[in-house]
């Protein structure tokens, strides 16, 4: 028995179909790169589905928040350990990524007035660990299906 070998050429390939990989993905094939995404599990089977508790942005619907108050929360989670440059990056840009979501389609819980609903999740706090803020941007308790 003999088989073909088809032969493709592509710009990027990217491993893995979870959350990361598709995002990925979007960006390079919105650059306009020939992309191909090789998974082993189907993407809605990956460990992105999960992801119940939500996105934290500091958006500021709920209460006062902003991403330097993310940024301790985050460095301090990681016992001062994490790439600082990256947490800064990761927090300064998580509102864009949110709002870049929800025009994408995202169904993210929504206040009365439309705003993205933000719940409390463990960690989240405001002036630098004195109070709770509720930071947490999700789809029910869904998320992680949700966003792909």
């Amino acid at each position: 028995m003999s088989y073909s070998i088809s032969k493709r050429k592509f710009d990027v390939v990217i491993v893995g179909a979870g959350g990361s990989g598709m995002r990925a993905s979007l960006q390079l094939a919105r650059a306009g790169l020939n992309v191909a995404v090789l998974s082993k599990v189907f993407p809605t089977r990956s460990h992105t589905v999960a992801a119940q508790g939500g996105i934290g942005a500091s958006l500021g619907n709920m209460s006062e928040d902003n991403w330097h108050y993310h940024f301790y929360d985050t460095v301090k989670g990681s016992d001062w350990l994490g790439d600082q440059d990256a947490i800064e990056f990761m927090c300064r840009e998580a509102p864009k990524v949110v709002y870049d979501l929800e025009h994408m389609g995202m169904p993210f819980d929504r206040n009365p007035d439309g705003t993205i609903y933000q719940r409390p999740f463990g960690g989240h706090t405001a002036d630098y660990g004195e109070k709770p803020v509720q930071r947490a941007c999700a789809a029910a308790d869904r998320t992680g299906h949700a966003m792909l």
